[in-house]
């Protein structure tokens, strides 16, 4: 019997897509730069992001494209004048046309960026959700977009405790604008959704963890513009009650979860995982009308169909029509977010930057999100979808609820995985790498 053909690409197919679509990022770059050597310099910072260059750093970026020395690569991220904020206009417009979706979602969260020294803009001991621990880092707040065809990072902001702010010595050192004022996470958040929304990002709903879904003035700016989410919160989170859904007044979604009939819990796919369908037991239900004609307030529950005292709480604001499978789906596209993490560092060096300003940092971090969308696209339009291996760590963030690349652990049951799992990405699992939106 003939064996069937594997569809998997290896690393030199991936390599050979992303140079092919990279050339459209090239042209992307090509008015953001007045002198010739300069654009020169930031295309091959590009390309040496998605090569197989097993550090990002200047050194080796310089010495793929051929230089002997690391100058002309390094003022990529310092001396040369270029817009960061444009050329990430630039990336989301490219995202939109290549990639966008009426039922598109808008992913928040954060991750971080472990760091050893005190010089580096930004860098604090606060909680770092790559090591799962309060460590010393910076943190780094992202907006990633989800579709059918692809998910990557569209924006990107560097979280500044105030205590930096606070320092004009150590700001005026790292290059921290004059103008910057203290801004939470959620803040930054809330400025990059609209900021995609504003600049017509096609998006059903936005997604995002306890950080985001517990701040209430984030929450409030959504329904402001009738954007339909679904954000977790935790489980002391309030909410109000309401006729025809409740009697007025307020109450806990944990106390909500135990109210719960058995037959008020169905069992639903979130959408595919890295082995198949990710089920959980899922309840909807809607507690208050919103303000918005036909729109309602709801609270998701999400437990886990074995382990049932393990559940997670979502807040929603969506119209009083959708159906639960939906707003079951959109809950489960926020893992596409840490598939993005895992493929921009492990694929184009998100985190392997060796500098401490910030202008260095968005500048770096804007082209390996700028590099991850070309090999995206590429591997996309060559029929591939590159999925990073899953890791079957729950998330460190919150009891409840999880943030592995691809879902929740896993679950056996009678017959196959419901739920993913696997190793972190390597570069040796490339051929497992791009891309695949919940």
């Amino acid at each position: 019997m003939k064996a069937a053909k594997c569809s998997c690409l290896n690393e030199t197919q991936i390599a050979a897509e992303g140079t092919l679509s990279v050339e459209t990022a090239e042209r992307l770059l090509g008015s953001r730069f007045q002198r010739p050597e300069a654009y020169r310099h930031a295309v091959d910072y590009l390309r040496g992001l998605i090569a197989d260059v097993e550090r990002k750093n200047g050194w080796q970026l310089a010495e793929y494209a051929g230089y002997t020395h690391p100058r002309g690569i390094q003022r990529v991220l310092d001396r040369y004048q270029w817009d960061v904020d444009t050329v990430r206009d630039d990336l989301r417009s490219y995202v939109v046309a290549e990639l966008g979706d009426p039922q598109g979602v808008l992913v928040i969260d954060e991750t971080g960026f472990p760091k050893q020294g005190t010089h580096s803009v930004g860098v604090a001991r606060q909680y770092c959700s790559t090591v799962g621990k309060i460590a010393n880092c910076q943190i780094g707040v992202f907006l990633g977009y989800a579709s059918r065809q692809g998910h990557v990072g569209i924006d990107r902001e560097l979280f500044v405790p105030e205590e930096w702010l606070g320092d004009q010595v150590r700001r005026r050192k790292a290059g921290i604008p004059d103008e910057l004022t203290y801004r939470t996470k959620p803040q930054l958040a809330l400025e990059m959704v609209e900021r995609a929304l504003d600049a017509g990002v096609p998006a059903a709903w936005v997604v995002g963890d306890e950080v985001y879904g517990s701040d209430g003035k984030l929450r409030r700016a959504l329904e402001e513009r009738g954007q339909a989410y679904v954000l977790a919160v935790r489980s002391n989170q309030m909410t109000t009650t309401w006729p025809p859904y409740g009697p007025p007044g307020q109450v806990r979604v944990r106390d909500i979860a135990v109210a719960v009939p058995a037959e008020g819990w169905q069992r639903l796919s979130c959408g595919e995982g890295a082995q198949g369908p990710r089920f959980y037991d899922w309840a909807y239900l809607p507690v208050r009308p919103a303000v918005r004609t036909g729109w309602v307030q709801a609270v998701l529950l999400r437990r886990h169909p074995i382990q049932t005292d393990e559940i997670a709480y979502y807040l929603v604001y969506t119209p009083s029509s959708t159906p639960q499978a939906e707003v079951v789906r959109a809950a489960g596209s926020r893992w596409a977010i840490d598939d993005t993490f895992k493929l921009a560092k492990g694929q184009v060096g998100l985190d392997q930057y060796e500098v401490r300003s910030w202008h260095g940092w968005y500048r770096h971090v804007t082209l390996a999100l700028l590099a991850l969308v070309a090999l995206t696209i590429g591997a996309r339009k060559k029929g591939d979808r590159l999925v990073p291996s899953i890791s079957q760590s729950p998330s460190r963030k919150s009891a409840g609820s999880w943030s592995g690349s691809s879902g929740p652990p896993r679950i056996r049951q009678r017959g196959p995985w419901l739920g993913p799992g696997g190793d972190g990405i390597t570069r040796g699992s490339l051929r497992n790498a791009i891309s695949d939106a919940a």
